[in-house]
């Protein structure tokens, strides 16, 4: 997306009224929730084999997207040491006894303390990353594998794997903050997967960026194809299939 074109867009943007999606819950999208116990889980169906094991008795599980009824659930998912371990369940409010968030992470500086982690490019990435999102002044942090590693040291980090990140903006990117986010993406030596949470959803930065005239939204309630990804009214048609 060139400068005026985005200048453009984003002086559109302001001058429409935004949706107030509050404040950011107490537990949010990619927190990572300790629970008293593995009864504390309630599934539709029986936890599989693989979330039985004693390593994962101890192991976070993680906020994920769906609008619940019981406000006293929260809707969170359970991943074991492989991509195909995924497993979605809900928990009591009551029966979480820490969090930590995608934030905490970057506060804490995670990713240096763990030698260990050095040689993955994922963690390669985040250490050349970090100054530039945090000179954009907004929130962020590490998602995905690289996050859970870094908060439980439970390594599930690959080689392989991308660089998750979760962009806190409630309000419109501007310009300087979009071309700080791209070159941190152009910089990186692995694939970065970063996506801008407005407090009502979440896109893909990259899509946004490349001038798409919709993105696709992931909010509590499904996903959504939306052209202001800051303003839900301005959705196109949200019973379009989700882009491949």
């Amino acid at each position: 997306m060139n400068a005026a074109a985005y200048f453009a867009v984003t002086q559109a943007n302001t001058m429409k009224p935004m949706q107030d999606c509050g404040k950011r819950p107490l537990y949010g999208p990619h927190d990572l929730l300790w629970v008293t116990c593995r009864k504390a889980l309630v599934t539709h169906d029986a936890l599989p084999d693989w979330a039985c094991t004693g390593r994962l008795a101890h192991a976070p599980v993680v906020v994920r997207r769906e609008q619940v009824g019981d406000l006293a659930l929260l809707p969170v998912g359970l991943r074991g040491e492989t991509r195909s371990q995924r497993f979605s369940a809900y928990v009591h409010r009551d029966d979480v006894m820490r969090a930590i968030t995608p934030e905490t992470l970057v506060r804490n500086v995670a990713w240096q303390s763990r030698l260990t982690l050095q040689q993955f490019p994922a963690v390669i990435a985040l250490n050349e990353l970090a100054p530039f999102l945090d000179s954009s002044g907004l929130h962020w942090g590490p998602t995905g594998s690289i996050g859970f590693t870094l908060a439980t040291g439970l390594t599930v980090l690959h080689p392989d794997s991308d660089l998750d990140l979760v962009v806190r903006a409630p309000v419109p990117l501007t310009l300087v903050q979009t071309v700080i986010l791209e070159k941190a993406i152009g910089k990186a030596p692995c694939r970065v997967d970063m996506q801008i949470d407005t407090g009502c959803g979440a896109f893909s930065f990259a899509e946004w960026a490349s001038g798409s005239k919709r993105v696709l939204l992931k909010t509590d309630t499904g996903p959504m194809l939306i052209a202001d990804p800051w303003n839900a009214g301005a959705r196109i048609d949200s019973g379009s299939q989700p882009k491949p």
